[in-house]
């Protein structure tokens, strides 16, 4: 099923829309799904380009001595933009509560557009010396309070705007677009380790995709300016006294979300670690190794949309939990099979189903949440249950996958540790409630 065929069938016959602060039930149009998807893939794809270059990036910006040296450093900058998220999902979240939607998923545009550009624009190590790396920190800062808002506004319209009997196929497409940024991603490192040598590359090749991305930005924000608003009631409460109620009143749910994401955001940057993972440790040809990023990026799309229409079938719990326990029984097995025989079926093989998986539960996930919580404070509670569990858990995953293989030389660490917090992410899970019939106009 192609990507038009879903589309199609993702648009509903009708749903609640605001149009000029009233409410209808004219319905979203498919050009307003496409402008939700396209800015999130284009904000994860400028955030998730950094992780498949940390090699390249580790050397221009930190050339520390030792084989991991440089890498860990890099993976440590890359894990900084999560440590920002927590502000952005408070601040653009609550803006996103009180103003609306649509103009706190433009304002993530224009923030991640002046992360990526400093980061294509910074000269190297040898160049500018320690201003190099500070403003590649300041730069990886400014992404993740972009990302740490953008998830909740637009989960946040795509579960308000769809049919009750669609919620989870609507919601599905966060994840999907999330797999597009990292297929075309991966689609750009094929391509550059094809076309370039080791040395061009290292030298300005892992420049490019960041600076294709930024053309790509006044389309993103234009489509986004045509987003209808599905939050139209005038909240008069303050950002704070916003923030302040999803503490007091929604806790529960903030807390077992949060430990919920936990695998959900350790599989994920395991899976975006592969390419480190198969040229440092598998010593696989880079061109090989970016084909991985292809392959995780193209079944997540995949089984995003799959993972959703499963979620309006069988409901938000079971498409949590089911994918998640095989996902803890199969990933030991799957590291041995690969570091016992690496090659491109092993590294294509377990990628694909680390991505299928993951995309599975992380879209129940991703809409069992919000439609536990009102919509006044909707967006403010998923953007903290997001940005909190993706900073603790995703923002340290590499560095810690990294240096746990660094001290151990065992090959089977990443695997270990999804095991670990996926059991604790199961726990979670078991104690939230289902959602599927939730009102969540109410």
């Amino acid at each position: 099923m192609n990507a038009t065929t879903l589309t199609s069938y993702a648009a509903p016959q009708s749903a609640t829309v605001v149009v000029d602060g009233a409410r209808s039930e004219a319905g979203i149009s498919r050009k307003a799904v496409a402008a939700a998807v396209a800015g999130n893939a284009l904000e994860f794809y400028d955030f998730v380009i950094y992780a498949y270059f940390a090699v390249y990036i580790g050397k221009t910006f930190f050339p520390v001595n030792g084989e991991f040296g440089s890498l860990l450093a890099a993976v440590a900058t890359f894990g900084v933009g999560f440590f920002t998220r927590p502000l952005g999902g408070v601040l653009i979240g609550a803006f996103a509560d009180k103003a609306g939607r649509k103009p706190a998923m433009i304002l993530t545009v224009a923030l991640i557009t002046v992360g990526t550009l400093g980061l294509a624009a910074t000269p190297s190590f040898a160049s500018i010396g320690m201003a190099a790396p500070i403003i590649v920190v300041l730069c990886r800062l400014l992404q993740g309070l972009a990302l740490g808002g953008e998830v909740g506004p637009a989960t946040a319209l795509l579960i308000e705007a769809a049919p009750p009997s669609q919620r989870g196929l609507y919601s599905s497409w966060q994840i999907a677009s999330q797999g597009l940024a990292v297929a075309v991603g991966g689609i750009f490192g094929l391509t550059l380790s094809l076309l370039l040598s080791p040395q061009d590359l290292a030298a300005w090749g892992w420049r490019v995709p960041f600076l294709v991305s930024l053309l790509l930005v006044p389309i993103a924000i234009y489509i986004r300016r045509s987003l209808p608003e599905t939050h139209g009631r005038a909240e008069e409460r303050s950002g704070a006294a916003i923030v302040s109620s999803v503490f007091r009143e929604h806790r529960k749910i903030l807390i077992l979300g949060v430990l919920a994401s936990a695998s959900t955001a350790v599989a994920s940057q395991v899976g975006n670690y592969m390419v480190t993972y198969a040229v440092q440790v598998l010593k696989l040809p880079a061109a090989l190794s970016q084909g991985s990023v292809l392959m995780g990026g193209a079944t997540t799309f995949a089984f995003a949309l799959v993972g959703g229409a499963l979620c309006d079938r069988l409901g938000r719990r079971a498409v949590n939990l089911l994918p998640r326990l095989a996902l803890m029984l199969l990933i030991v097995p799957l590291f041995a099979w690969l570091s016992g025989a690496p090659g491109a079926a092993t590294l294509l093989t377990v990628t694909a189903v680390l991505a299928a998986l993951t995309a599975m539960f992380g879209t129940a996930g991703l809409v069992q949440i919000p439609e536990l919580l009102p919509i006044a404070v909707r967006a403010t509670g998923l953007s903290l249950v997001y940005a909190i569990g993706t900073s603790i858990f995703g923002g340290t995953t590499q560095f810690v996958v990294t240096w746990l293989l660094a001290i151990t030389h065992d090959p089977m660490a990443p695997a270990w540790y999804v095991v670990v917090m996926s059991a604790v992410s199961t726990l979670a899970i078991w104690m939230l409630p289902e959602s599927r019939n939730v009102d969540v106009n109410r």
